[in-house]
């Protein structure tokens, strides 16, 4: 276990070294949530165009309870494992670029990670038959908003792809709960 948190420090090292004050404004944006607002209507558009109003209202509920689920599970993580993010991590914090507006206590794993994966593996499968060019895409931007963890400094590799990987998984059984539930709700009547 030693062996693997001490690659993780030193993957995070490297990864959060290669940034630069040219770049920073960028993953800065990439990383803000808020920021990100554009895209989620731009696929609530997509959404609409498949599902109608009703079938979009009932999407919204099910990306709503995805979103709870990643965040609460990483909750439930990062207060569970208690791991320090490594902008509180004595003997890394000295050796990291660190330009996040703040730094929580515990990071293991990723909130932002989580959401991101899930979302795209929710929406972009749920939306495949259609626009077969928008799973890559979201699979993309979620790469990138788990990337912009480890470069403002708020998160080890480790805490990005386990929250990579939960996220994907939540996304994929919300993926199958919202057809089971649409096919019961608005096919029978």
């Amino acid at each position: 276990m030693n062996e693997l948190q001490q690659l993780d420090h030193d993957v995070y090292l490297f990864l959060n070294n290669l940034g630069s004050e040219t770049w920073d404004p960028f993953w800065l944006f990439i990383t803000n949530k808020w920021y990100s607002i554009p895209l989620y209507f731009f696929l609530l558009i997509l959404i609409y165009r498949k599902f109608g109003i009703k079938g979009t209202l009932y999407t919204l509920v099910t990306v709503a309870l995805l979103i709870t689920a990643t965040d609460q599970l990483a909750n439930v993580f990062k207060h569970g494992f208690e791991r320090p993010r490594p902008c509180r991590q004595e003997g890394i914090m000295e050796q990291a670029r660190f330009i996040a507006v703040r730094c929580g206590s515990f990071g293991y794993f990723s909130a932002h990670a989580a959401s991101s994966m899930g979302l795209a593996f929710f929406v972009g499968f749920l939306l495949k038959s259609r626009h077969k060019w928008l799973l890559p895409v979201l699979l993309i931007w979620a790469i990138m908003v788990g990337y912009s963890r480890i470069y403002i400094g708020v998160h080890y590799p480790g805490d990005v792809l386990t929250g990579m990987l939960i996220g994907g998984v939540i996304g994929l059984i919300m993926l199958y709960l919202h057809r089971f539930g649409y096919a019961k709700i608005f096919k029978e009547n």
